[in-house]
């Protein structure tokens, strides 16, 4: 079955950066779409970014230039490295995949429905 498993969040000082690992199995990883979310208590889940397959990327507003996703299909693990860390950094961060949509030049949007796997989350907090 599909396997999602975070790890890398903590506690850092504004400005200071944090690298979150998503270990995946269960599903051809290289060919699937893969996410990173985030989530305050009591607010909606918001999509930090996504990468294909082949690697094309897309970022939500608030982290471009400070984040970065890649991947390594060799290993099966998605990255997230997070610089210049703000207070409102802080959240629960999310590994996604579609992994019913083998497409390796394909992602959905942030806010798309089609994101339906989900790791158990790790937690990020930035202190100012």
């Amino acid at each position: 079955q599909v396997q999602l498993v975070e790890s890398g969040g903590g506690s850092v000082q504004s400005g200071e950066s944090l690298r979150l690992s998503c270990a995946a199995s269960g599903f051809t990883f290289s060919s699937t779409c893969m996410g990173w979310f985030r989530q305050v208590p009591g607010k909606q889940l918001e999509g930090v970014t996504s990468i294909t397959g082949d690697g094309l990327t897309q970022y939500a507003d608030s982290v471009k230039g400070r984040f970065a996703v890649s991947r390594d299909n060799a290993k099966n693990t998605l990255y997230l490295q997070m610089n210049s860390l703000k207070s409102e950094d802080t959240a629960m961060y999310y590994c996604a995949a579609v992994p019913s949509v083998v497409l390796s030049y394909w992602c959905p949007g942030l806010s798309s429905q089609r994101w339906n796997s989900w790791g158990q989350g790790t937690q990020v907090t930035v202190s100012s």
